[in-house]
């Protein structure tokens, strides 16, 4: 059994390579992105083999399903805007000049080279912080060791991993303010059927993953991807269309979570405590609250992204003409 497992994982290592090496030397845009899914995939089924489910949940919700939405929502919309260069085939016409490339090159066998040497100066069968949160794990609140390193023993990074995420939706509506619109891709009637069908379960499981990440692998970042991915269903299906009276409560639901988490600093602080130092009896409860309202933040941050620009008036709507 351990040769078969052995021989799956070699498969996986070099599938993985093959697929990343495709998805930079192909020239078309729509195949590059699929590549890119495809590598998604397979990157996801590899945390799996190294045991780490809360990876490979991130990784194939938000690192595959979103990301590679927003590249094909991205493709669609530069087409839209005629710019050819984004047109199948059409990249050949512009080629990287030969140093840039190497450059590239230099770095990316500079990079490769950096990981090497750190794995194998790393020491074998060396426990690292294994046995530190082991024994933090009472007070921490929860149950599942990755949520209490992502919510409580290293809160500060997480903060700042919702943070960004606020800062890229600020960034994609300023930079679209003004733009022209562009037509938005339609899935079609059929599709509207099957979301209808589809989108109540969907958004039980986005909770249920929300609410077993205390105990087993989930979470906020997952169960936020998978609320999104209802988002996105909506806006391609059309039942849903962002309207200019939205944007207060989009805006107030895009810091929620941020707040939350800021918040919840400071008052912990204010108790004589160090900040994020949740008092033991009170952690579980924070730390659910935080990861509720963190995953309001990122399923709707996330939708916004997709959407791409700020709803605004139409010219001739006197209610909302800016």
């Amino acid at each position: 059994m351990s040769d078969a497992l052995l021989l799956f994982d070699l498969l996986l290592a070099l599938a993985v390579v093959a697929i990343a090496a495709a998805a930079l030397l192909v020239r078309d845009a729509f195949a590059m992105i699929v590549l890119f899914v495809v590598f998604g995939l397979l990157s996801a089924l590899a945390w799996v083999r190294l045991a780490a489910p809360d990876v490979a949940l991130a990784e194939a919700a938000i690192g595959t399903g979103l990301t590679g939405a927003l590249l094909l929502k991205t493709l669609h919309h530069l087409r839209a805007r005629g710019m050819a260069g984004w047109q199948p085939g059409a990249v050949a016409q512009r080629p990287v000049p030969r140093a840039v490339a190497w450059l590239n090159a230099g770095l990316a066998l500079a990079v490769m080279a950096g990981l090497g040497v750190a794995i194998l100066g790393s020491p074998l069968r060396v426990t690292g912080l294994e046995i530190a949160v082991a024994e933090a794990m009472p007070l921490s609140g929860v149950e599942n060791p990755v949520t209490a390193v992502l919510l409580n023993f290293r809160a500060y990074d997480t903060l700042m991993e919702v943070v960004v995420l606020l800062s890229a939706v600020i960034v994609v509506w300023q930079i679209e303010r003004g733009a022209g619109p562009a037509p938005a891709p339609s899935l079609g009637p059929v599709w509207q059927g099957f979301a209808r069908l589809t989108l109540p379960a969907a958004a039980l499981v986005g909770v249920y993953v929300l609410w077993a990440g205390a105990e087993a692998p989930g979470g906020a970042f997952q169960g936020g991807a998978m609320l999104a991915a209802i988002g996105l269903m909506m806006l391609l299906t059309g039942l849903y269309r962002p309207h200019p009276d939205h944007r207060g409560l989009a805006r107030l639901l895009f810091v929620l979570g941020t707040v939350a988490f800021a918040a919840t600093a400071l008052l912990v602080a204010g108790g004589g405590r160090a900040s994020f130092e949740y008092p033991p009896s009170y952690a579980k409860t924070l730390i659910l609250l935080i990861e509720a309202l963190v995953t309001i933040s990122i399923a709707v941050t996330l939708t916004a992204l997709f959407h791409g620009r700020e709803p605004v008036a139409l010219k001739g709507d006197l209610r909302h003409d800016p």
